[in-house]
């Protein structure tokens, strides 16, 4: 079973090595051609154009924004909704909230794309104007998309804190709401702050429902009403008739999404690693 084991990590680990060693051996060499600063700071993308254009610095920009918005709505809700389930719920009440939250993880995300089509959007043009397909719009269904994944690790975290921590609290005349906040989230961060990863990855990856939603405008948004285009819906929009340079060109923007990617776990790893050692 040893044996069974170790191969089962090291398939993990060569899964991981194989994709890494495909986006850059396809990626790196269409960046060596256009040139480092004119494909990741260039801000015109019109690979039909002649000559071409391939400059993702917008699309970087509205990845960002995008993933800060959904970070900004989605994280406060989720880990408030582990707190209540995992302290304050009760039992028949976590019975009707723990399946609803589990359900919002397995519906497809072009159904997610759908409903801020049909219900996000219009609210955003009638109530802030322009045409509704929008930053904000992409923000709100991406935060509502993540809130599974942060609410069912955050809640496994509260609930592994030892319950004579809260018990403690409680005895040395703080509140229940205190006891929660002050001891049992602490307790419970380093959790947390992975379930808080792997939403920003669902965000920073999501693809179809921002494709539906977001506008696919290749500008720097001055407003959440304005229009953008993520790096992975650029990749699935032009991937299906794109050849030669302008097919390594797309290969290369998940060259850069990949590294945005591990940059924000090396982050929040050092940011856990500190915050364990100062503890």
């Amino acid at each position: 079973m040893q044996g069974v084991f170790f191969l089962t990590a090291i398939t993990s680990i060569a899964a991981v090595a194989l994709i890494c060693i495909f986006l850059f051996y396809n990626g790196v060499p269409a960046i060596a051609e256009i040139g480092f600063f004119d494909f990741v700071g260039g801000q015109q993308w019109a690979p039909t154009n002649q000559p071409p254009s391939y400059g993702i610095f917008c699309m970087i920009v509205g990845s960002i924004y995008v993933t800060a918005g959904a970070i900004i709505i989605g994280v406060p809700i989720g880990i408030l909704t582990a707190v209540f389930l995992a302290r304050f719920c009760p039992a028949p009440l976590y019975k009707i909230i723990k399946p609803a939250t589990e359900l919002l993880a397995g519906i497809p995300s072009i159904v997610y794309g759908f409903f801020g089509l049909m219900v996000v959007v219009p609210f955003i043009r009638d109530t802030f104007g322009g045409n509704g397909s929008s930053l904000l719009a992409a923000s709100v269904v991406l935060g509502i998309m993540i809130l599974p994944t942060i609410i069912g690790v955050s809640e496994s975290a509260i609930r592994a804190v030892p319950e004579p921590y809260y018990e403690g609290s409680l005895a040395l005349g703080a509140t229940r709401e205190r006891s929660v906040f002050r001891v049992m989230l602490p307790a419970s961060k380093s959790g947390i702050l992975a379930g808080v990863v792997l939403g920003i990855g669902r965000a920073i990856g999501e693809t179809m429902a921002v494709i539906l939603i977001a506008g696919n405008q290749v500008q720097i948004p001055t407003s959440l009403t304005e229009g953008v285009r993520t790096l992975t819906a650029n990749i699935v929009l032009e991937m299906g008739y794109s050849t030669g340079l302008h097919r390594q060109a797309l290969i290369a923007t998940g060259v850069v999404l990949f590294v945005f990617i591990l940059l924000i776990t090396l982050s929040m790893q050092a940011i856990k690693s500190r915050s364990e050692k100062n503890g």
